[in-house]
């Protein structure tokens, strides 16, 4: 059996300095997904949602390259004890900047299928967000 992974890439109207922003400072990610109570850096967090402040997200972040990489642990209740990883990669385009999520170590079986389902439509949602944002529609 393969390791389910969810891959996104989105384009955005912003540096990556701006986008790190969107990624790591507290008021920036509650605009977009959940609102930790300190900007991401390496070590543990916990995220909280907007308007339940209810923790909806844990885990430590491994890796936080600003304006390039950021990679962290990602558990939520769903998930029971599994732990899975986000990996973001910033990369600086003309006008731009091209984000890239790679979400792997999912749940596995027929069983999960629908928890998968969740996430890839969760971050379609996350990133429009984002990108409505950072593009001041």
């Amino acid at each position: 059996m393969t390791d389910t992974v969810l891959q996104k890439s989105i384009y955005l109207k912003a540096t990556p300095a701006q986008v790190w922003a969107y990624l790591t400072d507290p008021d920036k990610l509650a605009i977009w997904f959940h609102k930790p109570k300190t900007a991401l850096v390496e070590g543990e967090y916990e995220m909280f949602g907007t308007e339940s402040g209810d923790r909806l997200m844990w885990g430590k972040v491994l890796v936080a390259k600003p304006f390039t990489q950021l990679e962290y642990t990602f558990a939520i209740a769903p998930m029971g004890d599994q732990s899975s990883t986000v990996r973001w990669f910033l990369t600086e385009v003309p006008g731009g900047t091209n984000l890239s999520l790679r979400h792997e170590g999912l749940p596995q079986g027929a069983e999960a299928y629908g928890l998968t389902l969740a996430l890839d439509k969760g971050w379609d949602d996350h990133l429009a967000r984002m990108r409505t944002s950072a593009h001041g529609d």
